[in-house]
């Protein structure tokens, strides 16, 4: 009987002790603002994809006008991930034979503009691109400089608007602000993360006039690592002038041995 008693007072803590928890998770989350709740999500999807290391993949760029005409890119992708500052990305461009050659380093940073180099064959010179052209078409694609550097949650103030389903997915929408407003070409962004793996979903881009610009929209994710999801199509739509750039992602390999001496400025000339 006393053990039975025992059994009875302990599966009654531990129904009390859960229940002050939920109760505690239930009240924390009541007592953050918008921006707070937005902050806290955005940093746990940062999380979530950290420590990979370095990666390198192939993409397919098609890029669409207006009257669905199309023509095709073929590129390689370099990333190496900074412990501290932002990470590290060299685009290369295989085909078509006129942009053959060219390729895009940057140089992510936390805090400050963003470090930019093109190297342009055909002019045999590598150009800095200046925080004030951050704003500017990548390559005559939908995607702006901005768009393709990496994502650090200093770039952003954020805020917490509702939770919805997209796609038969819950999600989280949160929408986020420039830090630098004077050089990007955006007054803000809302952004749909699901609940279950924090991957971002779809993001609107709103214009310095604050008119909905672009939409980019992810799909085909798969998991690398047992940890780290990849999207294999992104989309970005110009609403304003009905022209789409799709980027198609393959052949994914992490942890390949890529250091800071292969994101040298210097050597982009001498890129195979």
């Amino acid at each position: 009987m006393r053990n039975m008693a025992t059994e009875i007072r302990i599966k009654i803590c531990t129904l009390a002790l859960v229940f002050l928890l939920v109760l505690f998770h239930r009240e924390y989350s009541l007592a953050q603002t918008p921006e707070e709740k937005g902050l806290s999500i955005a940093v746990e999807a940062d999380q979530r994809d950290k420590g990979y290391g370095d990666s390198i993949a192939e993409m397919v760029m098609i890029l669409r006008n207006r009257h669905g005409e199309e023509s095709l890119r073929r590129i390689r992708l370099r990333t190496l991930e900074a412990d501290i500052d932002g990470d590290k990305s060299l685009t290369i461009f295989d085909s078509p034979k006129d942009v053959a050659g060219t390729a895009f380093l940057n140089f992510t940073h936390k805090v400050g503009d963003d470090d930019q180099w093109l190297y342009l064959p055909a002019l045999k010179r590598v150009k800095r691109i200046s925080s004030s052209s951050k704003s500017g078409s990548f390559m005559g694609s939908e995607f702006a400089y901005e768009d393709i550097a990496s994502q650090e949650i200093e770039k952003y103030t954020y805020k917490w608007l509702r939770d919805e389903m997209y796609n038969n997915v819950e999600c989280y929408i949160i929408e986020r602000y420039p830090v630098d407003r004077e050089n990007s070409g955006y007054s803000r962004q809302v952004v749909w993360l699901d609940k279950e793996e924090y991957r971002t979903q779809k993001v609107e881009y709103y214009d310095r006039k604050n008119a909905h610009l672009k939409t980019l929209t992810m799909s085909g994710f798969q998991q690398y690592l047992g940890k780290y999801w990849r999207s294999a199509k992104m989309l970005m739509i110009n609403h304003q002038t009905d022209k789409s750039t799709e980027l198609q992602f393959s052949n994914y390999q992490f942890n390949v041995g890529l250091s800071d001496e292969d994101f040298n400025k210097n050597s982009l000339k001498r890129l195979k």
